[in-house]
């Protein structure tokens, strides 16, 4: 059994043991929530064990009963520990384990591995995942000491070192789980928790492909550095442009000339946000209280999620500068797409636009079932603004980002799963999942005559 177990692991697909290594620690993590040491209550249903754990997993956020007052210590810690795989990715974290135990690693777990963390193959993949650890270890032992100096004054020792191993993990892994009922609303004012926090989600947004080779250039004697690559260079202006534009944005679009709070505090409010939709999910305001252009923007925050080979989910900002580089050509009318002085392949132009079309599509095929099967449609209940609720949380689970309008609870049964699918299909990328459906092998089709046609 064993035997047969190996050969067919060695002979699946990289997208095949990709998903199948998220779809079996969401199973494992479903399995232990249920069981009566997780919760307060000594229950909970299986839709919302599944959900918790798809979100802990996918390091979205996304909660239907509140972490810190619903689930035991041991709930919470199986949350954490389920973050901590989701945000390395479960396949890494086997590989790094195979190696360390001296088992052995299946090519294509290698492939796997490098897929995700290199866009070219590279001989050092194991060097690569070392640091990986290292690194992760580092930030979020760094992380949760400033954190516990920050929270000792206001609690017990042991109970400040929890919460701030809990929040250094899920804010670095960009989780958005948080102990706290309302997240961080309360700690709004506060520039150590604020700077703390963005500095965890960036550098766990990034991507850990982006911050090797930082680390490898810093290493590097001045004389001796060469560029930083294309990649690193449209992760790093994508990442500035979109949270330095959103945080300006979001100030201008929620600016109230007779608002009681302070400037800087609306700064550090509209910084905190725009980093936050890049796949965090934590929130220092309450995102009822936004208005629809601030929703709006945000929305199109998260569905440009993190880098590749980061914490998150959804497009990449990889793609979108693809894309906006597209745009460009074709305005300017040039044949080939260029960046940064390099010429852009064909095939990956191709794959940003089919990417793009296909999650559109995803997510609207998602809000439509929940809409078709809620009960008022959708409609306005109570004042508040269902249908936008409904399309911010889908798109807020397509990036992994776990911030909601406060509908996630209010799901009923087909909607949680139906927000669980997508959870992973934006943590594990569509890419895979048209690596399943479509096959790996490349088709070149039938070739028929061509024939032009108006468009506009």
């Amino acid at each position: 059994m064993k035997d047969w177990v190996l050969r067919k692991l060695s002979r699946m697909h990289t997208a095949t043991l990709l998903l199948l290594s998220y779809l079996s620690a969401i199973v494992v993590g479903t399995g232990l929530l249920l069981l009566p040491a997780a919760c307060v209550t000594h229950q909970i249903d299986f839709i919302d064990a599944l959900f918790t754990a798809t979100s802990a997993v996918c390091v979205t956020g996304l909660i239907v009963v509140d972490t810190g007052s619903f689930f035991t210590p041991f709930g919470q810690m199986v949350i954490l520990v389920l973050i901590q795989l989701g945000g390395l990715g479960i396949m890494t974290v086997t590989v790094m384990l195979f190696q360390v135990i001296g088992k052995r690693v299946f090519f294509q777990q290698r492939m796997a591995v490098q897929e995700v963390f290199s866009h070219t193959p590279r001989a050092d993949i194991n060097h690569l995942l070392r640091s990986i650890f290292v690194f992760t270890a580092v930030v979020e032992v760094i992380g949760a000491a400033f954190l516990l100096f920050y929270w000792l004054p206001h609690y017990p020792l042991a109970k400040a070192i929890y919460l701030a191993v809990f929040h250094a993990i899920s804010a670095f892994c960009n989780a958005g789980f948080s102990l706290f009922a309302t997240s961080f609303v309360s700690d709004s004012a506060s520039l150590p928790l604020n700077a703390i926090v963005c500095i965890l989600i960036v550098l766990g947004g990034l991507g850990f492909p982006v911050v090797y080779e930082l680390f490898q250039r810093w290493r590097t004697p001045a004389k001796e550095r060469g560029r930083l690559s294309v990649q690193a260079r449209a992760v790093l202006l994508t990442s500035a442009l979109l949270i330095g534009g959103g945080a300006v944005i979001l100030f201008l679009s929620e600016y109230r000339p007779q608002s009681t709070t302070g400037l800087g505090e609306r700064m550090l409010v509209s910084i905190f946000q725009s980093i936050t939709c890049r796949t965090a999910g934590f929130n220092t305001l309450e995102m009822v209280s936004l208005n629809s252009a601030s929703l709006v923007l945000m929305m199109f925050l998260m569905f440009f999620g993190a880098s590749p080979g980061s914490c998150g989910g959804g497009v990449k900002t990889t793609s979108l500068a693809v894309l906006s580089a597209f745009s460009t050509s074709r305005l300017k009318r040039h044949a080939r797409v260029n960046m940064f002085k390099h010429s852009i392949p064909a095939d990956t132009v191709s794959k940003c636009i089919s990417m793009l079309l296909l999650s559109v599509g995803l997510i609207f095929t998602a809000l439509f079932l929940i809409l078709l099967f809620d009960p008022a449609h959708g409609g306005d209940i109570g004042g508040r603004r269902k249908f936008l609720s409904y399309l911010f949380e889908v798109v807020s689970a397509f990036g992994t980002v776990g911030l909601s309008m406060g509908i996630t609870p209010a799901l009923n049964p087909f909607g949680k799963a139906i927000i669980v699918v997508v959870m992973i299909i934006g943590r594990v990328g569509i890419p895979v999942f048209t690596y399943l459906i479509a096959g790996a092998t490349p088709s070149k089709g039938i070739e028929y005559a061509e024939e032009n046609l108006m468009i506009g």
